[in-house]
């Protein structure tokens, strides 16, 4: 149990001070510690430390901590703010236009965020739905997601 206590750590260590785009990737600098992992074991600790993936303007994509998945990342990460398009509503569903890729990402710092009007988000690739609060209006949903993404425009 220490090993993998000792690997999820400097996994965490790794992924929050270097720009990590891939499992391979994040397998050599484990080695360089003289930690040894697959891809499987990898894949089982991402789940259980909650690691995400999100756009990079220069790597592609870059594996992050959700929890850090905040206001810090929209402003500072290729600006993952200015990927989010619109927002159309349907009864208490709400959908989120994204650029190609970002709505994991953006969907990670909506939850991330516990809107009380929110039940909760399921993201596609360029897609999100949010499931409102049967008390949540489309105003009040609209604002909170302009101030989280000044780019983004009601329909």
């Amino acid at each position: 149990m220490r090993n993998k206590i000792e690997r999820l750590n400097l996994i965490r260590r790794i992924i929050e001070e270097e720009l990590i785009g891939s499992q391979e990737e994040l397998i050599k600098r484990l080695a360089e510690y003289g930690i040894q992992a697959t891809q499987s074991t990898l894949s089982r600790d991402f789940k259980e430390i909650n690691i995400s993936k999100m756009p990079h303007h220069e790597k592609g994509y870059i594996y992050v901590l959700s929890e850090k998945l905040g206001t810090e990342i929209v402003t500072n990460t290729s600006n993952i703010g200015d990927a989010v398009l619109d927002i159309k509503f349907s009864h208490n569903i709400a959908v989120i236009s994204t650029k190609s890729g970002y709505a994991s990402a953006i969907s990670v710092i909506i939850d991330s965020r516990k809107f009380k009007e929110i039940l909760g988000t399921i993201a596609g690739d360029n897609n999100i739905i949010l499931i409102l609060h049967e008390d949540a209006t489309h105003q009040e949903v609209t604002e909170q997601m302009q101030q989280l993404f000044p780019s983004l425009t009601h329909l």
